[in-house]
């Protein structure tokens, strides 16, 4: 029998919220207490039906489980192992009901007002968020199998046996970090030894089940790790495969988002009946080593071929020439997206206002399943099975070459123009400190916010009304001014230094700028989940990007004209605005970035001219583009710093640049951000207990910085005195004239009786260190 006779579609996991969001509305209600605990269970039971009918109907032949979330997986795995810090075991000390352990799983990932949430970042180069498991020398394991059990069994009483998918144990360990009160020089790795028999275990009770398969995700291979850590890869394996075959179900070691290296070594060697690989971009090397190696034997292969990480219909032309490349590599080739389908909007045919022929060019997860089962089609029947949709896609993928859409001579020929003295500020940090100085005129250790302020119903209502054409453009206008005059009026009672305009005009800090930008198109339905309950809707790249009018002048002088302290003129950044996006395919990334940044270098110059002195450019997603291997990370720097010079350094000496990041492991780029030469940059810190100044104090940041203390992901209002202690922390480490005090966020996802408590809190406790100076 032939490879093709047997090859099945795939996918690794597919989006959580259900087509109107039903996931998040249940758990907010929840959490508001409008619905009760079974009320919730009942709804996600509901949409894990919904998505086995889709996924089935669709002709996807195996279908995973267990990869469904109320809040994200990596949490999931942290309570499965029973990896749960005291703080919150204390704080929901009674599990004994479904509110209890509910209330318990939602402590650990936002925190109550006694303890605080597990710190959150980046899933690789994603815009996903995942809360970071604390592991200690003293944490003690214990395997609770409900969730993955439940929904296997709920869907093989639906008829559907599934392939439960779990967060491997080396992925699991080394995304983990200490807990703060672990041994110094911990490494959760070192407890492999522990979690393995509950590995086993589980795999065991899922066998009894019914289980054929089990897929263990193991992105943290496509990082580059050391031999210590293949060795461990090696030993964990073998231990979990010694289990004998009639006793557990045969493994799928998936991997994603780039290339192995030598861990696919590692994994041909293991006993593991299966490997998942991503085969397109970068990843697409992956088949080169693996023909290097002489395959997979007999053991299966998941050729990930469809790109679950961006949303441009498939080349099915290419991808059928690679699956016929891993002929006789494995004893059985299935297709698959090169990840998760998390990562993309449900389904393009929500979009109701596509004109068609664009429609055509993109392929959401629903598309996405389609593109699998007709490769599948394809690798199994041959090419004259498929010929049609093979042509139409062709003549698709060609008219979007060819459209005024995508290619703007124009645009093209002034980024083509930009030189070197276009990088660079016109005198260096310490001069422009002087003169900045005078002219702003701020205390010592001046306080100020992100940018955004809480997203009110009656905001949301007010866009959507001007959406649906209800109300007019001038009575939005004026409701938005009159967000402003509130805003800027309860910043100068909290007694902030530096004041925001809130932000109340905007739906997303990309999507803004998106709406108002050539070459961008946004969608309306295209949600994807960035963490828990927060979704976005990135907008898509489709052409080379200009700016045809300024986007933020009039709210910012507006503002401005409220108050005689300065007012931040607020931008997202060049990387940012690609990151948060679909980026088009057709071009090399750093090329789009320079059209963006000169886009916004517009923006800059007019908001200066228009009398703004401080302008914040954020670069929130710099670190989590950063390529995940170490090869590959030079050159992106280069043009991630380069991009952002370049948007920024049209201004006169006396105007500041701001920049902000959170929300990711700045360690691997703190060279690019002194190299980016912002006059002061705003970092997430207060739930890393302020770890990034002392990095940032050894690398001797030349700059101003503003470490967050105040964690705005969770509902805690922090004291005086933990707001105090956390500055402490930072004069410890960095001169205190050298210091900004700030949030780690925008506040749009806070209320305002938590907004109100916690900057009041901000400014006494910055009050009470200016007296200690």
């Amino acid at each position: 029998m032939s490879t093709t006779q047997t090859s099945r579609a795939t996918v690794y996991g597919y989006p959580r919220q259900g087509d109107d969001r039903e996931l998040k509305k249940a758990t907010e209600a929840y959490w508001a207490g409008t619905v009760s605990a079974d009320e919730l269970l009942a709804t996600t039971r509901d949409l894990r039906r919904q998505r086995l009918a889709l996924l089935r109907d669709a002709g996807i032949e195996e279908i995973p489980s267990n990869d469904f979330s109320l809040y994200d997986h990596m949490l999931d795995t942290a309570v499965l192992l029973g990896a749960i810090p005291a703080r919150h075991r204390e704080a929901v000390p009674d599990v004994s009901t479904a509110k209890g352990r509910l209330d318990r799983y939602f402590a650990m990932a936002r925190g109550t007002a006694q303890a605080a949430p597990l710190e959150m970042t980046k899933w690789f180069d994603t815009n996903y968020h995942y809360l970071v498991p604390e592991l200690g020398p003293e944490t003690a394991f214990a395997l609770d199998a409900t969730k993955p059990l439940a929904e296997f069994t709920e869907a093989r009483e639906a008829g559907v046996i599934t392939r439960p998918v779990l967060v491997g144990p080396i992925t699991f360990l080394l995304l983990a970090k200490a807990a703060p009160d672990g041994s110094a020089g911990f490494e959760p790795l070192s407890l492999l030894d522990r979690i393995l028999p509950l590995y086993a275990e589980l795999l065991g009770e899922l066998r009894a089940a019914g289980a054929e398969w089990v897929q263990l995700d193991e992105p943290a291979l496509v990082l580059d790790q050391p031999a210590d850590v293949l060795a461990e890869l090696t030993r964990a394996y073998a231990r979990l495969t010694s289990v004998p075959a009639d006793r557990r179900p045969k493994l799928l070691v998936a991997t994603y988002f780039d290339r192995l290296g030598d861990a696919l070594g590692v994994l041909r060697d293991s006993d593991v009946e299966g490997v998942a690989l991503d085969l397109v971009g970068p990843a697409a090397a992956n088949l080169d080593d693996l023909r290097a190696l002489g395959g997979l034997g007999e053991r299966r292969l998941v050729a990930g071929v469809v790109n679950g990480h961006n949303i441009w219909a498939a080349d099915l032309a290419a991808a059928l020439d690679t699956l016929d490349a891993l002929r006789g590599l494995a004893g059985r080739v299935d297709v698959a997206a090169s990840c998760s389908l998390l990562h993309v909007p449900l389904d393009v045919a929500l979009e109701r206002d596509l004109d068609p022929q664009v429609a055509g060019w993109l392929a959401f997860a629903r598309q996405k399943l389609d593109e699998i089962v007709l490769l599948t089609t394809g690798l199994t029947a041959g090419r004259a099975a498929v010929a049609e949709p093979l042509r139409a896609r062709a003549e698709s993928l060609a008219a979007r070459a060819a459209s005024p859409l995508v290619r703007v001579d124009a645009v093209r020929a002034r980024a083509a123009a930009v030189t070197d003295d276009d990088l660079h500020r016109a005198s260096p940090y310490g001069k422009r400190h002087q003169v900045q100085a005078e002219r702003l005129a701020l205390p010592a250790l001046p306080t100020t916010t992100i940018g955004s302020f809480p997203q009110t119903t009656g905001l949301r209502q007010a866009r959507a009304a001007l959406r649906a054409g209800t109300l007019s453009s001038d009575r939005y206008v004026e409701a938005m001014r009159a967000e402003i005059r509130q805003v800027i009026a309860a910043q100068e009672d909290f007694g902030l230094d530096v004041l925001v305009h809130g932000e109340p005009e905007r739906n997303d800090m990309v999507q803004y700028f998106a709406e108002q930008l050539d070459g961008y198109l946004a969608t309306t339905q295209g949600w994807v989940q960035s963490y828990g309950s927060r979704y976005v809707r990135p907008p898509i790249i489709l052409g080379d990007v200009s700016r045809p009018e300024p986007m933020t002048v009039g709210w910012a002088t507006y503002a401005q004209s409220l108050t005689d302290k300065p007012v931040k003129g607020m931008l997202t950044g060049p990387v940012t605005m690609l990151a948060w996006s679909f980026v088009r395919d057709d071009q090399p990334r750093a090329d789009t970035a320079r059209q963006v940044a000169l886009a916004l270098r517009d923006e800059v110059r007019d908001l200066e001219a228009a009398g703004i002195r401080v302008i914040q450019v954020d670069e929130p997603a710099l670190r989590e583009t950063l390529p995940l291997r170490q090869a590959d990370r030079s050159g992106y720097l280069a043009w991630a710093v380069e991009s952002f010079r370049l948007a920024t350094s049209g201004v006169r000496d006396e105007t500041q640049i701001h920049t902000h990041m959170c929300y990711a492991e700045f360690g691997d780029v703190l060279q690019a951000i002194i190299d980016m030469d912002a006059d002061v940059i705003s970092l997430e810190a207060a739930r890393s207990k302020m770890a990034i100044v002392a990095d940032l104090a050894r690398a001797d940041y030349p700059n101003e910085v503003g470490p967050g203390v105040w964690d705005i992901h969770s509902p805690r209002v922090p004291s005086v005195g933990e707001i105090a202690e956390h500055l402490r922390v930072a004069t410890d480490a960095f001169p205190a004239a050298r210091l900004w005090v700030n949030p780690d966020c925008g506040l749009k996802t806070r209320d305002y009786p938590e907004v109100r408590a916690t900057l009041t809190n901000l400014v006494a406790a910055t009050r009470q260190l200016r007296a200690q100076l």
